[in-house]
């Protein structure tokens, strides 16, 4: 089973970015979850997201404390809230970002492992024309996870996005080539 914890601000689409996963993973055939961690939060104000995706039936309901992968939407949470806490230490974490590689180690409190770097609110930017890096941030997560098929992910933005579809695949695409490796 690999366990994914999103993080985000209220309004930026971490919620809806863990269900595009677990519908993306479902129509490939595996079983998935998606769930939100609410509380009093307010537009802009930090919030989780998680998803689970296994070969086998998922059975815990419990909110994941000890991810594979961590998906930070937006570049400044990092600096607020410790997000590689109980990341596997063989884990990977995907962040959205306009800094070099030892910048976003710092940022993380010297995180060593593997890591993941886009400028997503660029992208979003110049593709969608609002800083909202959720679809973006799903292209660096399949560069960055050999998890989702494109297709798939493709497949369900198109059913979620309607009219706004193209673009969002475009901004995903194109995260999908700029995603930086490192680890």
């Amino acid at each position: 089973m690999i366990e994914i914890r999103l993080h985000g601000r209220g309004g930026q689409g971490a919620v809806t970015s863990a269900e595009l996963i677990a519908i993306a993973a479902i129509h490939q055939g595996l079983y998935a979850q998606a769930f939100p961690s609410f509380g009093p939060e307010r537009r802009g104000a930090p919030v989780q997201a998680f998803a689970r995706i296994s070969k086998n039936y998922i059975r815990t309901r419990e909110r994941i404390y000890h991810p594979d992968v961590i998906l930070v939407l937006d570049p400044s949470l990092p600096k607020m809230v410790k997000v590689t806490d109980g990341l596997k230490e063989e884990g990977v974490a995907i962040l959205n970002s306009h800094h070099p590689e030892d910048e976003v180690r710092k940022i993380l409190g010297g995180y060593q492992g593997r890591l993941a770097i886009v400028d997503a609110t660029k992208i979003a930017l110049e593709e969608l024309g609002v800083p909202i890096t959720n679809t973006t941030m799903l292209g660096a997560l399949i560069k960055a996870v050999d998890l989702i098929e494109l297709s798939f992910l493709e497949e369900a933005v198109k059913a979620r996005f309607g009219k706004l579809a193209e673009k969002n695949i475009k901004a995903l695409k194109r995260a999908l080539e700029e995603t930086k490796i490192y680890g």
